[in-house]
């Protein structure tokens, strides 16, 4: 790819240490680990897996909500793990989340515009150029100028989701981290939000890392696709390759699950026996080893790396 990269992740982890009464001394769960990718301007990676396979945690980090355990974040070349708090402040204008839940990311007792305004006003914009901006911010995302003076229960949650899109792009940002930004709208809003950030991403040359867990959706948006499971990347790959042949048995287990749009759709269902581990009592060789159908010896003794075949990169001792 020949654009330039504006984000490049290097051997990024997360742990969280447990302590209590119900605890052996302190257990430790690997939320992420040993994550390795790079994002170039203007491309949409997305992020697929189940719950609890630490990607919100990966997208958390990215945007220095949650401080890694080990590894490096670089944003337009500066190491984001490394930043004071004042620096990345300053950062934070061109990096931005937008996340799961639009109702609980506003505030009920604020007016919509001082709402979309509120980046502006803690960066020391004038409250008339703030208003300005604000409409033409919620005119871009498809609500009236009437929408300044409204609170969040006035919206449908597709409305809302509109807001917080246009306050997270108050600041002009260069890269936006969206974590399941649509999971909570209806199939049809979702739509519409899903067209909204491709429309405002062809307008401002945005880049999007797109958080989910129904890989339809994020096929609908992305370039490449992370497939994460229990803290780390099995398989990234071009949108259009992943789809139409995965290489790691846990995509293919996942792709398998999506509803036939076309009766002429052969794929046959994979169903995954067992839960998935506990991120604290991780299993020994590969993570997916105990739910997965062609796990052999190696598997169970010897974690595949994540290793790069055509396309894509696969982390399988046995990729199809």
């Amino acid at each position: 790819m020949s654009r330039d990269v504006i984000l490049s992740i290097k051997n990024l982890s997360k742990n969280y240490e447990l302590s209590g009464a119900f605890t052996r001394g302190k257990d430790v769960v690997h939320a992420v680990e040993n994550i390795s990718l790079e994002i170039h301007e203007g491309e949409t990676l997305g992020i697929v897996g189940e719950s609890g396979c630490g990607k919100s945690t990966l997208g958390r980090m990215i945007v220095r909500l949650e401080d890694p355990t080990d590894g490096s974040i670089f944003f337009e070349g500066r190491d984001l793990a490394k930043e004071s708090s004042r620096a990345l402040r300053l950062i934070r204008k061109r990096l931005q989340m937008i996340f799961q839940d639009p109702y609980a990311s506003l505030n009920p007792r604020r007016q919509i515009g001082k709402i979309v305004e509120e980046p502006l006003r803690i960066h020391g914009m004038g409250k008339q150029e703030r208003r300005a901006i604000a409409i033409d911010l919620l005119k871009k995302v498809g609500l009236d100028e009437n929408s300044y003076e409204k609170y969040p229960h006035e919206f449908s949650g597709g409305q809302r989701q509109r807001v917080v899109i246009a306050r997270a792009l108050s600041l002009n940002p260069k890269l936006v981290v969206a974590d399941e930004p649509v999971s909570a709208l209806d199939v049809s809003i979702q739509a519409q939000v899903l067209n909204l950030f491709k429309d405002i991403q062809r307008e401002l040359g945005l880049t999007y890392v797109f958080i989910a867990h129904d890989l339809g959706v994020v096929r609908h948006v992305s370039d490449r696709i992370a497939v994460m499971y229990l803290g780390k990347i099995v398989e990234l790959a071009p949108a259009d390759d992943l789809y139409e042949k995965p290489a790691h048995p846990y995509t293919q287990a996942l792709l398998s699950a999506n509803p036939r749009m076309d009766e002429s759709d052969s794929r046959v269902r994979i169903i995954l026996t067992g839960d998935i581990p506990n991120p604290i009592n991780r299993p020994d060789g590969c993570v997916f080893n105990p739910r997965c159908p062609k796990a052999a010896d190696i598997c169970r003794t010897t974690a595949p790396a994540l290793l790069q075949i055509g396309t894509r990169q696969v982390a399988c001792h046995f990729p199809d």
